[in-house]
């Protein structure tokens, strides 16, 4: 049993990223956030010893894979010192026939996203964008914007689902995934 698990996930995660490289033409760009280049404060966190706007920032994309029903965004930071990095955003179940997701998109109320679509919880508990906080003079943190093009409409998740379990569910039913990384950091106090 443990070997077929293990099996899957391992073929899974091929399959995800072979779709990737197939589908060089899906693209995932940001007016407000330069790839490979420094986040603007104002999509800080506003709690935790930060003091930002805690908005997210616009997210566009193009040329979705055939066969893409739905959608799913995500914001992660790798080098969080938790041994697993921080989730920042997750947002599921966004209609197949969507390309931008608007600034601020990611408040709390999710009056700013498309019909349909639900705000996953992320690391710092709350439904909804949680801005950048690394830790006060650490190196620059990278941030991972990525949408997930997916083969369902919607994923069936808990109201209180965990990113480890959205991240599953999604990689299950990703056909491709375009994203940009761009960094953020602190001054020491």
């Amino acid at each position: 049993m443990r070997r077929t698990c293990i099996a899957a996930c391992l073929l899974t995660a091929s399959a995800g990223l072979m779709a990737q490289d197939n589908e060089a033409g899906f693209h995932l760009y940001s007016p407000d956030v330069e790839t490979d280049g420094e986040i603007d404060a104002s999509f800080e966190y506003n709690g935790f010893g930060c003091a930002g706007d805690n908005q997210s920032p616009t997210l566009r994309w193009e040329n979705a894979p055939a066969g893409t029903r739905s959608f799913a965004v995500s914001v992660h930071d790798p080098d969080a010192p938790t041994g697993s990095g921080w989730w920042h955003w997750r947002v599921v179940n966004l209609p197949a026939d969507t390309t931008e997701l608007a600034g601020n998109a990611g408040a709390v109320d999710g009056d700013n996203l498309p019909d349909g679509a639900v705000q996953l919880r992320n690391d710092y508990g709350d439904k909804g964008w949680g801005g950048m906080c690394p830790p006060a003079g650490d190196s620059p943190h990278r941030y991972t914007f990525t949408v997930h093009a997916l083969n369902t409409e919607q994923l069936e998740l808990p109201e209180d689902a965990s990113p480890a379990l959205a991240g599953f569910m999604i990689h299950q039913h990703e056909i491709s995934r375009a994203g940009f990384i761009a960094t953020y950091a602190r001054e020491e106090d």
